[in-house]
């Protein structure tokens, strides 16, 4: 296996120097303004990803067939690993994860260079240029700083050494097995939830290519948007699965009855979203009303910067996190790369400032456009609140030498409000007018869904709720869900009207003549429901702990938990499992059995905990097994969770994945006007009849 290490490292050499060639070919046809050059950095961008992708498949060969004598194998797997995990595991230390970030990223750049740039063909050096600059970034750091090639080597002496290259005097040294993937990765959202979350990262990387493109050639109208809005609701979509199955993950695995923690990974994955999401509703003022230049230009240079140190906060080992890597020496130099591009990002919107005036302006608080304006500004305050909160620790540490942690008090206390404003306006926002809105056209708009909403208070008081806030919150939701029914259902009756339709099929239509719109309205309602499965567990959450023996039991919200066995018993040879046989009743009514465990695996000498649940749309009822005594005892300490309405988070977010598919899908009549924008506003001549003249 030394050659396929050899080979691997060597196609990451090749890689970086087609990237540079690429990066030098782009600025030479700039400079030159000859399409021949960039039409060269255009195939040598073409050229990374079938070298990586050569560079993955030599290390998941080395990863299945555990080669040992490879540094990175030995941390990420073991010989009792399934081969799915052993696969997967490419992704689960920090040099793979960095190479596979980089495989990616050359896969959707590349596949953006194969579009047809017949139209936009002063923005390709640019775009190329900027996609090749942060992949040269990335492979840096996975060739100099993190090699998933380095190899095993003992000295005469028996001094151990790690290099990729045999050391004089040295000879190769192979463990007989690997130290095994962390407990906690080896689980089935691994599979899903790092390539998701990593591929929403790398997705933000065109739209911000393209703007930069767009600020350097000074075509600064909304062409740039139209032509990344597709990459842009994909890169929105697998930024919202990865959190959604990390969120899933955490609460399968980590064993304390939640789903998120407030976490300064978590945060770090949530406040590109947060920029994300609000760059996705601005861009419409901007398509529609020719608004807010400016201000998309800084979303999407924010997004950009913020994916970029969001992988720096979960690499660098400055964040003490389960999900976080180990300490790091790349930390520096991510550092460096996010402050020279967010200067020289800053430098170019600044330069072009006065070129990205507005076309329109606002004529009533109460319009569209300006309800969009708030739900921005409502974006960005979640979005500071989650900054200060990550930042703070880091700052306080640097300058007092004291370390703070930030809690899920601060952040719920100070997130919480913005994001009840947010499930406001996501009501009031589809029923305001562009331009001429008023407080009494908005108020004929909203009075009969609002008064219909005020059935889902009512019916939580009839239920016993007493809260508040909790009661302030049902509303909203059933406000926006009103809303969303109201708005459709009042667009089919006059479609059946106007068109002699049946209902189903009027509806049918209509969603496929404007799916833009009406995706969005089905990613609101997927949002709404996952606000009834937070409200329900985060205001109504139960929990207690009790140490049981056999026959003993426990009660918690009506449930009657009662321990019947405890076991214990090998998986694997590497794997140990202490389990619990638990029956469950409710109002003296059997409900079944649950099994809650802890697997203790010896080759990475940690420990998983997985909760035994009992989920139904009402409730989740969450069990840990937190700790036992011998087997002759039988004695168990449990700890029991009570959620209500914790599913509908999870049906609420395959809703919103559905509506983001249908939002995304292509139409003919998208094509159509992409294509009519582009003739308007460029050159006739085509990319070949061009780079045929320069030749």
């Amino acid at each position: 296996m030394t050659l396929l290490s050899n080979l691997g490292f060597g196609l990451l050499i090749l890689t970086l120097l087609v990237s540079l060639y690429g990066i030098v070919a782009a600025i030479v046809g700039l400079r030159k303004n000859s399409l021949v050059w960039a039409e060269s950095a255009r195939l040598a961008m073409l050229l990374t990803f079938p070298l990586l992708t050569l560079v993955s498949l030599s290390l998941i060969v080395l990863l299945v067939s555990g080669d040992y004598q490879v540094r990175y194998v030995y941390n990420v797997t073991s010989s009792t690993m399934p081969l799915y995990l052993k696969i997967t595991a490419w992704w689960g230390g920090q040099a793979g994860s960095l190479q596979f970030w980089s495989w990616l990223l050359a896969l959707f750049t590349s596949a953006v260079t194969l579009r047809k740039w017949d139209r936009d063909r002063e923005f390709l050096p640019w775009v190329i240029l900027v996609s090749l600059v942060t992949l040269v970034f990335f492979l840096a750091m996975v060739i100099f700083l993190e090699n998933p090639f380095i190899r095993f080597w003992q000295t005469s002496g028996g001094e151990e050494l790690a290099a990729m290259f045999q050391p004089a005097g040295a000879f190769p040294l192979v463990p007989a097995d690997g130290r095994g993937l962390n407990p906690l990765l080896r689980h089935p959202g691994m599979v899903i939830h790092p390539p998701a979350l990593y591929l929403g990262f790398v997705s933000f990387v065109v739209p911000f290519a393209f703007a930069i493109a767009a600020l350097a050639t000074g075509r600064v109208d909304d062409r740039w948007i139209r032509v990344t809005r597709k990459w842009t609701l994909v890169a929105w979509l697998f930024l919202s699965l990865g959190l959604v199955l990390g969120s899933r993950w955490a609460y399968d695995v980590l064993g304390w009855g939640g789903y998120w923690g407030w976490d300064p990974v978590e945060i770090a994955a949530l406040m590109p979203w947060l920029s994300g999401t609000a760059f996705l509703h601005s861009v419409m003022i901007q398509e529609r009303k020719g608004m807010f230049k400016r201000w998309n230009m800084i979303l999407i240079i924010l997004t950009y910067s913020l994916v970029i140190f969001g992988t720096f906060l979960t690499r660098s080992g400055v964040l003490s996190s389960v999900h976080a890597f180990a300490q790091s020496a790349i930390g520096p130099l991510f550092f460096t790369f996010i402050g020279v591009t967010f200067i020289v990002s800053l430098g170019l919107l600044l330069h072009r400032w006065n070129s990205l005036r507005s076309e329109g302006q606002m004529n009533s608080v109460f319009s569209r456009e300006s309800l969009f304006l708030i739900n921005n500004l409502l974006f960005m305050g979640i979005l500071l609140v989650c900054f200060w909160g990550v930042i703070y620790p880091l700052v306080r540490e640097l300058f007092t030498g004291e370390k703070v942690t930030v809690s899920a008090p601060y952040y719920e206390s100070a997130a919480g409000p913005l994001f009840a404003a947010l499930l406001l306006l996501m009501g009031i926002a589809p029923l305001s007018a562009w331009s001429a809105s008023t407080y009494r056209s908005l108020g004929r708009a909203v009075w009969k869904p609002a008064l219909v909403s005020l059935a889902a208070p009512v019916i939580a008081l009839i239920l016993g709720v007493r809260n508040a806030w909790a009661i302030v919150a049902i509303w909203l939701v059933g406000f926006v869900i009103a809303v969303t029914i109201y708005d459709y259902a009042k667009a089919v009756i006059s479609r059946t009207r106007r068109t002699g339709e049946n209902i189903p099929m009027a509806f049918w239509r209509l969603g496929g003549k404007n799916r833009r719109r009406y995706g969005g309205y089905i990613i609101h309602l997927g949002i709404v429901l996952m606000a009834f499965g937070i409200i329900g567990i985060e205001m109504f959450q139960q929990q207690t702990q009790a140490t049981l023996k056999i026959g003993q039991n426990l009660q918690l919200a009506g449930y009657t938990v009662t321990f019947d066995d405890l076991k214990e018993y090998m998986l694997s040879d590497a794997q140990l499992v202490g389990q619990a046989e638990m029956s469950v009743e409710r109002n003296g009514r059997p409900l079944g059995t649950i099994q809650p465990r802890v697997d203790f695996f010896f080759d990475a000498q940690q420990t998983m905990t997985i909760p035994g649940i009992r989920s139904t749309l009402e409730d989740d009822l969450y069990v840990i097994l937190v700790d036992w005594e011998a087997i002759s005892t039988a004695g168990a300490t449990f700890k029991v969770y009570h959620n209500p309405l914790v599913n509908w988070m999870w049906i609420g977010a395959g809703v919103l994945i559905i509506g983001m598919l249908v939002a995304a899908w292509p139409t003919r009549e998208d094509e159509t006007i992409a294509e009519r924008t582009a003739i308007r506003s460029s050159n006739p001549r085509t990319t070949e009849e061009v780079l045929q003249a320069q030749l």
